[in-house]
């Protein structure tokens, strides 16, 4: 047995334990309980790195002034300007970088997850795993699943609106609270007023970004599914927290 087939194997044991742990509160629906309890231990162990990417979008929104003037002062020099800019951020101590890695830390949990419920046996042995559901979605099945057993009204189909209505809804949070910060910010005007060249576009998307969301939601395993869910609430509310 490899290394990460042993890894998985455990994992799989955690999840039955906790869930068979949770069994009297959540009855048939403590495995997806205990994927949400996973989740939220993990976003407790990436919160410190949600706080430094909070403080370094702050001190990002303070180098602005600073690196307007670098545009000007380099604006016939694209080369000179980039390594100005990399400059400034490394005298300040701030990296561009900072925000991604909240979220890269938190891609092994949701690989492992999808591992553990794509796979019918782990570790040589039936995936027990899989007999489990939420309400009536087994949690390794996808949507296009739920659409072929019953349709959209079905029950497999209304537990998965229901998790589209949340989805959509914190999304819609994300929405209007990066579009409130965006307005508050400019981040694509410098001090002249002029637009930064390719920044527009990305301006555009950026608010929408929460909605793919949905994309995920309807193409991964229910329990990847619940972790995106749970993750992209936590960070939502995490998020109003740290930035207000």
């Amino acid at each position: 047995m490899s290394v990460f087939t042993s890894v998985f194997a455990a994992f799989a044991d955690l999840v039955e334990h906790l869930a068979a742990l949770i069994q009297p509160l959540f009855g048939a629906t403590a495995a997806a309980a205990a994927i949400v309890l996973f989740t939220a231990f993990v976003r407790l162990l990436v919160h410190p790195l949600s706080r430094a990417a909070a403080r370094g979008q702050r001190a990002r929104t303070a180098l602005r002034p600073k690196i307007a003037e670098l545009r000007k002062k380099h604006a016939r020099n694209p080369e000179r300007l980039h390594q100005a800019v990399l400059e400034l951020h490394t005298a300040e101590r701030v990296s561009p970088l900072s925000g991604l890695l909240p979220g890269l830390c938190q891609l092994p949990a949701f690989f492992l997850l999808y591992h553990l419920f794509s796979n019918p046996t782990i570790g040589g042995r039936a995936n027990g795993l899989l007999s489990h559901s939420l309400f009536a979605a087994p949690l390794g099945d996808r949507w296009a699943d739920a659409l072929n057993g019953g349709g959209l009204v079905g029950p497999a189909g209304l537990v998965y609106a229901g998790l589209f209505a949340l989805v959509a809804a914190v999304a819609f949070f994300n929405y209007r609270r990066t579009k409130r910060m965006m307005a508050a910010d400019n981040p694509v005007a410098d001090v002249s007023g002029e637009q930064v060249p390719g920044l527009g576009a990305v301006t555009k998307v950026m608010p929408f970004v929460s909605f793919f969301t949905l994309v995920t939601v309807a193409f991964v395993p229910l329990a990847a599914a619940l972790y995106v869910i749970t993750s992209t609430t936590w960070s939502a509310v995490e998020r109003a927290a740290l930035y207000r």
